[in-house]
């Protein structure tokens, strides 16, 4: 479907990081949980609460509330129906941790002319090690929990026992790879910095007895614990090189089982490179972000999978949010 562009659509584009640092502001300075419940408060009760000047508060109260995330009723605020149940910390629908992870990439977003010029990642404000990590991957968590128990479910992994998540994080997927097959255990392998996150995860499921992590480096080291029957590769090509993701298929073919699969789940472009949208601008976000991390083609990941040795090599859309794919090959 082509796009028809005009000068509105133009000017809306352009501006529209208006509205996500509004809203990021609201979610950095817990705007919405200081409005918990049902709650109604004036400007000067919110800034006393936040700690803020009183003038600029209103200012950005006014801007939540023409969003449509709050509501104002004769100078009082409260949250709307839907800020009440994704932007209080705290709460199951809580959806902060990806909108602060956002906010920490926009510096790198405001300087992709530069990184177009140079060819390389920018430098951008940092906020913390840790708590970048913590908004990145609890953010991915808060992401794929939506996504996953539909995803998991368009695959048959019946007889399979033993399933590695390459690079899992907070081990989101191999959860519900796990509820959906009850005879099958899971290895998340990752940094051991995310190891608390994964943990706290699994054990609020219920599955501490069926999945285990493994902590290192897959761009450096072995692939240990296999072999796997199935392995499950989700966001992990787009952060990396061509030569380190062909690296990364060839070690984890290497871990599977005669017959093992292999599932990777990413931002898959077109063999043209001009869509899916979304795909061809989290290129960019890579671009500013990483040391030569973009998306790939289905013929790209297609080559990759056969030069590892993988054949029945087949594309699988999910209709996810973001047209997330799903790549299959199996070991010969």
């Amino acid at each position: 479907m082509t796009t028809e562009w005009n000068i509105g659509m133009m000017l809306g584009i352009s501006g529209a990081y208006w509205r996500g640092c509004a809203l990021q502001a609201g979610v950095r300075l817990k705007i919405f949980s200081a409005l918990l419940g049902s709650s109604q408060k004036d400007a000067l009760e919110v800034a006393s609460a936040l700690g803020s000047e009183v003038r600029a508060t209103g200012l950005l109260l006014d801007a939540l509330a023409a969003m449509h995330l709050l509501v104002k009723i004769d100078g009082l605020y409260k949250n709307s129906e839907f800020a009440g149940k994704h932007l209080i910390i705290g709460l199951p629908g809580y959806m902060g941790h990806i909108i602060l992870h956002h906010h920490h990439i926009l510096d790198g977003w405001a300087q992709l002319d530069t990184a177009v010029m140079t060819g390389e990642k920018v430098a951008r404000r940092p906020y913390g090690a840790e708590i970048e990590r913590e908004s990145f991957l609890l953010g991915m968590l808060n992401l794929a929990m939506s996504i996953a128990p539909k995803l998991v479910s368009q695959f048959d992994l019946t007889g399979r026992k033993r399933l590695l998540d390459l690079g899992g994080g907070p081990g989101t997927y191999a959860i519900h790879f796990c509820l959906a097959n009850p005879g099958l255990e899971a290895i998340i392998l990752d940094r051991p910095t995310t190891e608390p996150f994964a943990r706290q995860a699994v054990a609020s499921f219920g599955l501490t007895e069926r999945i285990s992590f493994i902590g290192g480096d897959f761009n450096i080291d072995a692939i240990s614990g296999g072999p796997y029957d199935v392995a499950w590769l989700s966001h992990i090509l787009h952060s990396n090189s061509p030569e380190q993701c062909q690296e990364c298929i060839d070690k984890t073919v290497a871990a599977l089982a005669p017959g093992g699969m292999l599932l990777i789940h990413d931002f898959v472009l077109d063999d043209t490179k001009d869509g899916p949208e979304f795909a061809a601008l989290f290129s960019l976000n890579m671009l500013v972000g990483t040391d030569g991390g973009r998306c790939y083609s289905r013929a790209e990941i297609f080559a990759m999978l056969h030069r590892a040795g993988l054949g029945h090599v087949s594309q699988r859309k999910c209709a996810t949010p973001n047209d997330s794919s799903v790549i299959i090959g199996a070991k010969k």
